[in-house]
């Protein structure tokens, strides 16, 4: 269940790379460099806190599936597409990302013993800690800085993560319950248009 998370939110993070490299008018290096971050950089971060070897560096399989998808984007020419962002398959497909990484984050917390604060840390550094890396790089603030309920989804994914296993309750059917529950709650977000209150000096 673990390693299927990780593998889908691979996919669905190596497409938004992907978008956020084209609107940015990187070329095919910034290209691959956008995806790679976005896809792997959180898992990285994340097994450096753990001191575990990262996956995708003692395993070829995690870059071969970002190689793999950003050659078929091209190939298939989606970078030539507009403002397909806000589109509802853009939107499903990084709901699955986030819900995939958050999952992940969190139960390799668990397996590390850790406190709910540390379930919630991994959960959010694994599912946003590239995206946050590669923005850094644009020189652009995070979008999970700013983008409305983004981040507290991965929170929420976190704490019912760590509450299902102190229940005793965590298992295949609980956390594909979770995943279906994530996947709505991105979607009423989006579709609401949630946001956190916004202070700003006047």
């Amino acid at each position: 269940m673990l390693e299927v998370a990780e593998y889908i939110g691979i996919i669905s993070f190596t497409l938004s790379g992907f978008y956020i490299a084209v609107r940015n008018n990187l070329d095919i290096l910034g290209i691959f460099i956008a995806a790679f971050l976005t896809a792997l950089g959180g898992g990285i971060i994340r097994d450096a806190i753990t001191s575990t070897s990262p996956t995708s560096l003692t395993s070829i399989y995690p870059f071969l599936t970002v190689l793999f998808v950003v050659l078929l984007l091209l190939l298939l020419q989606f970078h030539k597409k507009q403002d397909y962002e806000r589109k509802p398959i853009f939107v499903f497909i990084d709901s699955i990302g986030l819900i995939s990484f958050s999952i992940s984050g969190s139960l390799i917390a668990i397996e590390h013993g850790f406190a709910l604060s540390g379930v919630i840390i991994l959960s959010f550094i694994t599912a946003l800690g590239g995206g946050i890396f590669r923005d850094i790089l644009l020189n652009v603030v995070p979008y999970v800085l700013k983008g409305g309920f983004y981040g507290i989804i991965s929170i929420i994914i976190g704490v019912l993560i760590y509450i299902l296993n102190y229940l005793n309750l965590l298992g295949i059917l609980s956390l594909s319950i979770l995943f279906v529950f994530g996947i709505i709650l991105r979607w009423i977000a989006f579709k609401k248009n949630w946001k956190l209150p916004n202070y700003t000096v006047k």
